[in-house]
């Protein structure tokens, strides 16, 4: 395998452990957000799963990230493609973007005094942003992960009332249902890419 070829591959790996970083993270605060909308009902022992399922996502990331510095040498002048800037400049431009109308979002469910609405709206903007992530990452599975954090936003907009009562709590569902649903969305995304990167890392070295 040529110099070239293997620092893509590292490069790769990279990508793909700082998409298991984000995913840990982000999983772990909507995990926040859906035990907030359970009103105390098994609270430490969700909170403690929930930290749990983060850091071990957190721990495999790091994994791939130190692995792969062990693949090669940066080439000293590499071709376009291997250039990064122009994928950090479009993937902090989405970002931002997201930011940006989540910012606004919450604006307006505050302005017009439905801020139940915040949480699926959130859940959507972030699945949305998923879309132009996987084209611009080539991840397929990227498309199902932005799919079916807006299919949940919608579903309990649409479907859920906004609070059930379970025996003496008062569950807010559009806070548990999107903000569980969403964590373990990401999570599945998380383990998923991490396996993508360990397969990427054995075909490397096995080549």
């Amino acid at each position: 395998m040529t110099e070239a070829s293997l620092s893509v591959s590292r490069a790769a790996v990279r990508g793909i452990a700082s998409g298991v970083f984000f995913m840990s993270l982000f999983g772990m605060l909507w995990a926040y957000t859906g035990i907030m909308g359970l009103s105390g009902r098994g609270m430490p022992f969700l909170l403690v799963l929930a930290v749990a399922i983060g850091i071990a996502l957190f721990i495999g990331g790091i994994f791939l990230m130190r692995a792969s510095r062990k693949l090669t040498k940066e080439v000293s002048e590499p071709p376009e493609f291997l250039d990064g800037r122009r994928t950090r400049y479009w993937f902090n431009f989405i970002l931002a973007a997201e930011g940006l109308a989540i910012a606004i979002a919450i604006a307006v469910c505050r302005a017009i005094s439905h801020t139940e609405l915040i949480p699926p709206v959130i859940a959507l903007i972030v699945g949305v942003h998923f879309f132009p992530l996987a084209s611009l990452f080539q991840v397929r599975l990227y498309y199902l992960t932005g799919t079916l954090l807006c299919l949940i936003a919608i579903f309990t907009m649409v479907f859920m009332p906004l609070e059930v009562g379970v025996g003496e709590y008062q569950i807010n569902t559009f806070m548990s249902v999107v903000g569980l649903g969403s964590a373990f969305i990401l999570w599945g995304t998380g383990l998923a890419i991490w396996i993508m990167g360990r397969r990427l890392l054995a075909d490397v070295q096995n080549n």
